[in-house]
Formats: structure tokens, C-alpha cells, sequence
């Protein structure tokens, strides 16, 4: 199959004046990390999108946030992303102050698998 490009993450123009462009392994780390990224009712014509993850980052750190992160970040991968990849298992680990997201997924355009590893300090 052909790989699929959409805009690039960040949004860009390339060195020749023409919108910068992502091949599709990129690409979709890029929806991933939008999704990760935007809090609900950031976006006005998208009103639902994101998961709100960073409304999670301050609270206490525990167990119960670990799961209420793993599961919002599920839930949202699982119903913008739904196109593109199959989310396998997401992995919340706290360490030292650092808050580490794993997300195991299965590209469904040549059923690759891939994870997406993303740090919170």
C-alpha cells in the first residue's frame, strides 16, 4: 500500500514555499500527540476532541491518576484514531516526578505494530 501524507506537526512551510508534509509513519505519531495534546473544547469547530490529559498533570500523583490516564487516553485514541491505528494497551508509569505515557498500537493501513512513548516532568 502507499503511504499516506498529510500535513506536517507542526504545521510548516518547507524550504521551496510549499506546505511541509509528513510520510505516514510521522503522520500518525503526530495525530497521536494532537489527541494527547488538546484539551476538550479547545478546538471550535471540534468542540470533543482531545482527552484532557494535561487537566491531569497537576493533580497528586497516584494509582487512581495513573488510571484515570490510561483511560482517557485510551478512550481518546481509541475514538479519533480509530481510522488509522488499533490502540494494543495503554501504560501510565510514575517515576521520580516524571509521568511516562506508553502507547502500544497496530497501524491499520500494513497491520504494523508500533508504540509512541511520551514524558511528562
Amino acid at each position: 500500500m502507499a503511504e499516506k501524507k498529510t500535513f506536517g506537526f507542526p504545521f510548516g512551510v518547507n524550504p521551496a514555499g510549499w506546505i511541509s508534509s509528513n510520510e505516514d509513519d510521522e503522520a500518525i505519531r503526530g495525530m497521536i500527540i494532537q489527541v494527547l495534546f488538546t484539551a476538550p473544547g479547545e478546538r471550535v469547530n471540534m468542540p470533543e476532541f482531545g482527552c484532557g490529559l494535561f487537566n491531569l498533570v497537576f493533580e497528586p500523583n497516584s494509582n487512581i491518576l495513573a488510571a484515570a490516564m490510561k483511560f482517557r487516553v485510551g478512550q481518546a485514541l481509541n475514538r479519533w484514531m480509530e481510522k488509522d491505528i488499533k490502540v494494543e494497551g495503554v501504560n501510565v508509569e510514575s517515576a521520580d516526578g516524571t509521568i511516562t505515557i506508553e502507547i502500544a498500537y497496530t497501524k491499520k493501513i500494513d497491520l504494523s505494530k508500533k508504540a509512541l512513548r511520551v514524558h511528562f516532568k
